[in-house]
């Protein structure tokens, strides 16, 4: 008989080794999807976690490495905050896309605008519009007592047909020849997110986020306001006699996180990505969920889960172009990555004992 018995205390051996002991089991399990579809789990493996950082082209695949991994960590560590605290923004995609239409739409509204003041000012304009979004699920939690989950979420269906509507209506290149889609960004100089050092991939994004993971450890370690969020998640009704108000915790947890989601879609659509189109959105505020658990939404963590989700994305690729491995199978390979965590989680505050069972 096996049996689940209630640890006195969480287990913090267990806390951090859940996620290397969930990424082993990703990759096990993987390798028998990989089998399934006939290809060899091995070679698989090897191209998703091997290949990137140390194949043929590697300088180049490690420069992309702090492309993928600096919108995932800069989403993800503005969601921990907010996880701590239990409150759930499953609507980080949206936020991002909200970002990017908004910082687009200004480079655009002036274009061809030379002024050194402009990019600053999409920086500003995209993390206001994704704390606005973000806004939209708080006050309705704290006004109607909704869900953020599921408003937070219905909501990013809401961005995706606005981003949708930019790209094919008043945001689309009338030099584009028809096509749907916005001006290129990377050819409009003073609108443009740059590489800050050639070969590395590090644009001003990828500095927002290595600030933004200083941020947040020392506002959820240093600082009182990082004490009531995690008090507000352990023990709500302990952090409501020590003085926390709810409602404002709601609104700056999800205001944060918004603006940060928005940050990254302004960054990617002004720099990798440079376009406003209708594809724009690569569900990284999804993938965010799953780097914020894996990194136990502590800072540090998040910093090395961002980079091994950004590992498998460019592994991914290069799956799909040399072994033809199915888009979908590796977005399962993904998402294994926070079932597996979840499923190995259960170990940090429970333990097993196997035995016979006992008579009544």
């Amino acid at each position: 008989m096996i049996q689940l018995i209630k640890r006195p205390t969480p287990s913090k051996a267990w806390a951090w080794a859940t996620p290397i002991i969930a990424v082993f089991a990703t990759m096990i399990a993987g390798g028998i999807l990989f089998a399934a579809l006939g290809k060899n789990p091995f070679e698989a493996i090897r191209v998703i976690f091997w290949d990137p950082l140390f194949g043929s082209n590697a300088a180049y695949f490690r420069g992309q490495l702090l492309v993928k991994a600096g919108p995932l960590i800069l989403i993800a560590a503005g969601l921990a905050v907010g996880f701590r605290a239990g409150i759930w923004n499953i609507g980080a995609e949206g936020q991002y896309i909200i970002g990017a239409i908004c910082g687009a739409s200004l480079a655009l509204s002036v274009y061809p605008s030379e002024s050194a003041w402009l990019f600053p000012a999409m920086v500003i304009v995209g993390a206001l519009g994704g704390w606005l979004w973000g806004m939209i699920p708080a006050l309705l939690k704290v006004t109607f007592g909704t869900s953020e989950i599921l408003v937070s979420l219905m909501l990013v269906y809401v961005a995706e047909n606005l981003l949708a509507y930019m790209a094919f209506g008043p945001l689309k290149n009338p030099e584009g020849f028809g096509f749907p889609g916005s001006r290129n960004l990377q050819q409009y100089p003073s609108a443009h997110n740059p590489e800050l050092i050639a070969g590395t991939g590090a644009h001003w994004g990828v500095a927002a986020a290595i600030v933004a993971i200083i941020a947040t450890y020392i506002l959820m370690h240093r600082h009182i306001a990082g004490f009531r969020i995690r008090v507000a998640g352990e023990a709500p009704r302990a952090a409501r006699f020590a003085g926390v108000v709810p409602a404002r915790l709601v609104v700056f947890c999800l205001g944060l996180s918004g603006a940060l989601a928005g940050l990254a879609g302004l960054f990617e659509v002004a720099g990798p990505s440079g376009q406003i189109t209708d594809s724009f959105n690569a569900g990284y505020g999804f993938t965010a969920i799953i780097v914020a658990f894996l990194g136990r939404l502590h800072p540090i963590g998040i910093l090395l889960a961002g980079l091994l989700m950004a590992l498998t994305y460019i592994g991914g690729d290069m799956a799909q172009l040399m072994l033809q491995l199915p888009a979908a199978a590796i977005q399962v390979f993904q998402g294994m990555l926070l079932f597996f965590l979840l499923g190995f989680d259960v170990l940090t505050n429970y333990r097993i004992r196997i035995g016979k069972a006992q008579a009544a």
